[in-house]
């Protein structure tokens, strides 16, 4: 196995048990590593430290164990078998009420650079690293075992996260098909709502399970309120609040073909046509044009704004106006749900912009609760970075 070797008193974070190495802490390589091998880190004196997949950039090995020779045998298997028993015991595999979670969550499953979501037994795959692309066959033979007869097909979607520099055939496309599977869809429940999702056409893996736990809270508000949904994508949020008794649910997004799923979902659950409306338009220009008062009930749940640290003051700019502008719109009495799924935001600093808009709409706003993302999307105690998702549910008199 090549080797990397780490600076005097770099390797700090790695008995801490943070799961990346970074380039700058590196003294030595010993080998040729390609992009993607697998290679071990070792302190400044000799000592082994961990195993990982090496990968050119600022993180430059992400690691997959601290034991000696770790990735022997069945350890796919081991590892994927640990991520469905944590779903088990959090009572989401098996649940009657939820057939689709978060199966494999990067770091938070002990495998960065890996996604796995499983939809009513189809598992779609997303790499974001080479070693990770170049193991799919092995983590599709994986899965096989773990669910046995319940693993409907595996989908590889890793086209959009994968390195695109590294000579990679970043072709989308199944790695395993069962028997009479056809069709890129499917039909699933979370919380007892259904939904298509469509990983092939969609966003991500096809939908956004990451929001679960807050849909549920939005659906226990909307009785008899006028709801606004920004950035629905697909419509969870418009979903649950029609669920839960809203009058009417206006759900905005620019993407005609979200649109299109959203007004797939309405019918799907039986809900009467006229309470909800979907408009395909800008969302931050149908929320300037809304008049004062009319929703009481505001979700706001952009893409994310910053993907890198280069981008956070013009992306904390963005969420204090979008903020502003749905809290100065909001009815009295009314709730905002506001969101970043913005890594590099920081929960202090996404509350800061949120405190910056209220001050800024003349409204007396006060936090009813935190939110933040579900338990099927782990976040590894070692690697806080994890925990990107944070929310605010907000009353505005």
């Amino acid at each position: 196995m090549h080797k990397v070797i780490l600076r005097p008193r770099r390797e700090k974070s790695i008995l801490r048990f943070h799961p990346w190495v970074f380039s700058g802490a590196i003294a030595d390589i010993v080998g040729d590593p390609r992009e993607g091998d697998l290679v071990g880190v070792f302190s400044s004196d000799g000592k082994y430290l961990a195993t990982g997949h090496y990968q050119i950039g600022s993180i430059a090995v992400r690691i997959l164990s601290f034991d000696e020779d770790p990735l022997q045998g069945d350890f796919w298997v081991r590892m994927l078998s640990r991520a469905l028993a944590l779903r088990k015991a959090c009572g989401l595999d098996g649940s009657a009420a939820t057939t689709c979670y978060r199966l494999v969550h990067g770091e938070g499953d002990g495998l960065p650079g890996l996604i796995i979501d499983y939809y009513d037994g189809v598992c779609v795959l997303q790499a974001h690293s080479v070693g990770m692309f170049r193991a799919k066959g092995a983590i599709a033979e994986g899965l096989r075992q773990v669910y046995g007869d319940r693993l409907k097909a595996v989908y590889d979607k890793s086209s959009g996260t994968a390195p695109y520099k590294a000579g990679l055939d970043l072709v989308d496309g199944y790695l395993y098909k069962g028997a009479g599977w056809t069709g890129d869809e499917a039909r699933v429940l979370e919380n007892g709502n259904q939904f298509c999702v469509n990983w092939n056409e969609g966003q991500k893996t096809g939908f956004f399970l990451d929001q679960r736990e807050n849909r549920q809270r939005v659906g226990q508000l909307s009785r008899g309120r006028n709801v606004l949904n920004l950035f629905c994508y697909t419509g969870g949020f418009s979903i649950y609040a029609l669920s839960g008794g809203a009058v009417h649910v206006d759900s905005v997004d620019s993407s005609q073909r979200a649109m299109d799923m959203v007004d797939r979902n309405v019918a799907l659950n039986g809900f009467d046509a006229g309470r909800h409306t979907s408009y395909t338009a800008d969302a931050i220009d149908f929320l300037k044009a809304v008049p004062e008062g009319k929703y009481d009930l505001i979700i706001v749940d952009p893409p994310a704004f910053a993907k890198h640290r280069g981008a956070l003051k013009n992306a904390l700019r963005a969420y204090q106006r979008l903020n502003e502008a749905a809290i100065a719109k909001v009815a009295p009495g009314g709730f905002v749900f506001t969101f970043s799924c913005s890594q590099v935001v920081d929960k202090e600093a996404f509350a800061l912009a949120v405190f910056s808009a209220a001050a800024a709409a003349g409204r007396s706003v006060r936090i009813l609760d935190r939110l933040n993302q579900p338990a099927d999307h782990a976040v590894n105690i070692y690697h806080p970075e994890g925990e990107y998702l944070k929310g605010l549910l907000l009353y505005v008199e």
